[in-house]
């Protein structure tokens, strides 16, 4: 790294610490040659793949437009930032995970609409609404008759510690 003072390329790293979003690498770095002292911040680049609209068109992935949609959906609803958040970054996991440099922007509507209809049932309905098209009021009927009678969120494969509320013996 080059100190930004006198531009020597000997510095080194005095301090390492997480930054506040636990993304990224906080150093303190001081210059040998002048004894500055600087902070850098050090972050992963992910490459992000680009998205095939329904037109056929691709555009670049955007966080910002992901972001937005979530809001909007979100909107006055109970809904705390944080939540919000982890739903985003599971979004991004999975788009960054994927081995393909290309996604479906129908893949990416499933996916938002998948995480919302685990958080709140009327952002899922708000944002299926405008994804989805809904012609009339009947498409809105079967949608909200999809949610109410759709399988139960998955909880995961554990079982459960107590059965019928008393605890399992195990026999000897």
């Amino acid at each position: 790294m080059r100190c930004p003072f006198c531009s020597s390329d000997d510095t080194r790293v005095i301090d390492s610490r997480l930054g506040d979003d636990g993304a990224s690498v906080r150093r303190r770095r001081q210059c040998q040659y002048c004894n500055e002292r600087f902070t850098t911040f050090e972050r992963a680049e992910i490459s992000m793949p680009w998205v095939i609209k329904n037109d056929g068109s691709r555009e670049p992935f955007d966080e910002g437009k992901l972001r937005r949609g979530m809001l909007r959906a979100l909107e006055k609803r109970p809904i705390t930032a944080e939540v919000m958040e982890a739903a985003i970054s599971r979004i991004l996991r999975r788009c960054a995970d994927r081995a393909e440099r290309e996604i479906s922007s129908k893949d990416l509507g499933e996916w938002i609409m998948l995480e919302l209809r685990e958080i709140d049932h009327v952002a899922y309905v708000r944002f299926a609404s405008v994804y989805r098209r809904f012609q009339d009021l009947d498409a809105f009927s079967e949608e909200l008759d999809r949610l109410r009678n759709g399988p139960a969120p998955d909880t995961g494969t554990q079982l459960s510690f107590l059965e019928n509320g008393r605890r399992r013996r195990r026999k000897r």
